[in-house]
C-alpha cells in the first residue's frame, strides 16, 4: 500500500509541473500549437505561459501590496486617441505610482457602450478601480480610489543601473630570470 502511495505521489508532482507551462506558437503554414515542450527554431509568435505561478506573471516582480490591490481591485483607464493632456496626466499619474493597468482606447460602439454602462458619462479620461470610477482627470481623486483600493503611495522602486564593465587589469611583470613566483595556490 505505502509503494502504491510514493508511485502516486511521484506520477502527481510529474505530471503537475510538465502542466505548469504551455507555448502558443505559429508553424510556417500559419496554423496555431498550443504545446507543453518548446517549440521548433522556426515557429513564429512564440508565447510561453507559465501556470505554476499562482498569480498573473507581469505582477510577478511588484510589491505584495500592489499584487493584492491589483487583484482585488483591477484598474482601467478609457482613453481615446484625441483625448489630449488630460488622458496623458491620468495615464502618468497611475505609472507615477507604479499601478499595473489595463488601458482601454474608445474607438468604437463597444467601448463607448462599456463606458456608458460603468459611467452614465461620455467623459474621458474615465478611470475605473475595482467598482469605483471617476470621470475627468483630478489628480487628487485618482489617488484617493488607488488609496481606498490599497495601491501603495509610491512606486516601487528602480532597478539600480548596470555596473560599469571594470578596466582589465594590467599584465603581472615577467619574473627575473631565476627568481620565485608568488601563487595564491
Amino acid at each position: 500500500m505505502r509503494a502504491y502511495l510514493t508511485v502516486a505521489a511521484i506520477l502527481w508532482m510529474a505530471c503537475s509541473d510538465a502542466a505548469g507551462q504551455t507555448y502558443r506558437w505559429v508553424d510556417d503554414q500559419g496554423r496555431v500549437h498550443y504545446t507543453q515542450t518548446p517549440p521548433p527554431p522556426s515557429a513564429k509568435g512564440v508565447q510561453r505561459k507559465d501556470f505554476r505561478s499562482g498569480g498573473g506573471a507581469e505582477l510577478g516582480d511588484l510589491p505584495y501590496a500592489t499584487q493584492v490591490a491589483a487583484k482585488n481591485y483591477p484598474v482601467k483607464l478609457y482613453t481615446q486617441p484625441d483625448c489630449g493632456p488630460p488622458c496623458d496626466r491620468a495615464r502618468a499619474a497611475l505609472v507615477k505610482r507604479g499601478v499595473p493597468f489595463r488601458e482601454i482606447t474608445v474607438t468604437g460602439q463597444k467601448e463607448l457602450d462599456e463606458m456608458m454602462k460603468l459611467s452614465g458619462k461620455e467623459e474621458l479620461p474615465l478611470v475605473v478601480v475595482g467598482s469605483l470610477f471617476h470621470s475627468g482627470f483630478r489628480e487628487d481623486i485618482l489617488n484617493s480610489l488607488l488609496d481606498t483600493a490599497g495601491y501603495p503611495t509610491t512606486a516601487p522602486p528602480r532597478p539600480a543601473a548596470a555596473p560599469r564593465k571594470a578596466e582589465p587589469a594590467a599584465a603581472p611583470a615577467a619574473p627575473e630570470a631565476g627568481g620565485q613566483r608568488e601563487s595564491n595556490y
